[in-house]
């Protein structure tokens, strides 16, 4: 596969991301989003969003706390929130709802917050849907020492090896803090490339959203948890 289109649209931005460096160096001011961690984060957290589903093709596979995936069981994946996190989702379209326990991470899709279990899938009765808008409440913790990794940002995901490392290898420079991750996904093989360690949940964003800017990419921040 040609990387011509992708190196030439990151070399066109390497200088925009150099202001973005100067202006992170700066400590720009971003909205204030402070949430308390301790005791009882993050209790009471409420967000709104598309939730999606995943099943057979992970089911044994092991998640992001240790636990072997069982999707008969009412768990979920969310890119953010401490593992161990105790979540009642609400469907706003069926008016249904579940309580799940966080015991992974994703979804990878953008414009998603939610990876439901397929025993959390039916009992919203979004199985045949796919997705569904939700909202989810944090009601719990189960404080575990793996639920407070630190923040990435997921700039891009490839299954080609070179265009990953096309990407790395034009950003790296400025962000030295980088790595590609290979995944081995059911639709197969994946290679992320991510950057940064945040422990503020507005720092990591404020990143993404300059990142996104200079090389006009659409990543994600994730809570990382290896």
């Amino acid at each position: 596969m040609r990387l011509g289109p992708l190196t030439r649209i990151v070399s066109r931005r390497i200088v925009v991301i150099g202001l973005l460096v100067g202006l992170l160096a700066q400590g720009c001011a971003v909205p204030s989003r402070h949430i308390s961690r301790f005791p009882g984060y993050p209790v009471g957290f409420v967000e709104r969003g598309e939730a999606s589903w995943y099943g057979p093709g992970f089911h044994g596979n092991k998640t992001a706390n240790g636990e072997q995936y069982d999707m008969h069981k009412l768990t979920a994946a969310h890119r953010t929130l401490p593992l161990g996190s105790v979540a009642v989702v609400h469907s706003l379209t069926s008016g249904r709802q579940v309580t799940v326990r966080i015991n992974d991470r994703g979804p990878f899709a953008r414009g998603r917050i939610l990876d439901l279990s397929l025993a959390g899938a039916r009992a919203l009765d979004m199985v045949g849907n796919g997705t569904d808008r939700v909202e989810l409440r944090v009601i719990d913790y189960i404080a575990q020492p793996e639920g407070m990794g630190p923040l990435r940002v997921q700039v891009g995901a490839f299954a080609d090896l070179q265009n990953a490392r096309a990407l790395f290898a034009q950003i790296q420079r400025n962000f030295p803090d980088g790595r590609i991750i290979q995944v081995d996904l059911p639709e197969g093989r994946r290679y992320r490339v991510q950057f940064g360690q945040f422990l503020d949940e507005s720092e990591a964003q404020m990143f993404a959203d300059r990142f996104d800017r200079a090389f006009r990419l659409r990543s994600l921040v994730f809570r990382d948890d290896q």
